[in-house]
């Protein structure tokens, strides 16, 4: 069995291949930076002494995903999880003026995330196990001025993400959606909130324990759930006058 993690540069996914390795499983490690892929499986196999394997992924294309798997568990054995981490938060500004910039953003965060999510399922279903772990975002859970692309594209993995447990339910596979605030990643590197930003490490044992909990839409950290529910009640006339 096998662990696939999706987004090599995602620090909660690295910490993630980590947990996994941890337990004694394989693991493989895709990304758009097959480098640090390499790294990360090297690291992995003498630190954790786990079979590891680096692969290319890139999210726009489609038609490599499914050959993606075919290779991942012809080397490793059959994936039992996998993590889609991957996203791109993108330039709101430049998308707004060049709508090939903001398809970018679509593309890599929902309909790539979407694919790769399918072409999973298509394997996990027939064999009654297995987990997806999709890494959604806050920023899904209501449009804002400032990253209305972003947000959507994220908001769609969300939906899809809860259809996709709907049909999976009573299959043997567990569909996880977890929606992020801010965590210690290169996309909130230089960020001024008021809000903690929270440790990829500690990020990473409470989605392995939502999976063996058979949890289905968590946010992390949890007080964002709350924060959320604050965002999502203000009523459309107020929000549209927040520079949010």
């Amino acid at each position: 069995m096998s662990v696939l993690i999706l987004g090599a540069t995602s620090r909660v996914a690295r910490e993630l291949a980590h947990r996994y390795a941890e337990a004694g499983l394989a693991v493989a490690v895709a990304a758009r930076d097959v480098d640090e892929a390499r790294r990360i499986t090297a690291d992995l196999a003498i630190r954790r002494e786990v079979p590891a394997q680096a692969y290319a992924f890139d999210a726009t294309d489609f038609d490599s995903h499914a050959p993606l798997l075919d290779a991942v568990e012809d080397a490793l054995g059959p994936i039992e999880v996998a993590v889609v981490a991957f996203g791109d938060m993108g330039d709101q500004e430049a998308a707004q003026d060049d709508f090939a910039a903001a398809r970018k953003v679509i593309d890599v965060n929902y309909t790539g995330a979407a694919s790769i999510c399918e072409a999973l399922a298509g394997r996990m279903q027939p064999r009654g196990r297995g987990a997806i772990i999709g890494i959604s975002s806050v920023a899904g859970d209501r449009g804002r001025q400032s990253n209305y692309f972003y947000g959507s594209a994220k908001g769609a993995f969300t939906l899809y993400l809860g259809g996709l447990r709907n049909r999976l339910h009573g299959h043997g596979v567990t569909v996880l959606t977890v929606r992020l605030g801010f965590v210690d990643t290169r996309m909130t590197y230089g960020m001024q909130t008021g809000i903690p930003i929270a440790d990829p490490a500690a990020i990473s044992r409470q989605i392995v324990d939502a999976v063996e909990r058979g949890a289905d839409d968590i946010y992390l950290p949890r007080f964002w759930r709350g924060i959320m529910g604050v965002i999502r009640v203000i009523p459309e006339k107020v929000f549209k006058r927040l520079s949010l």
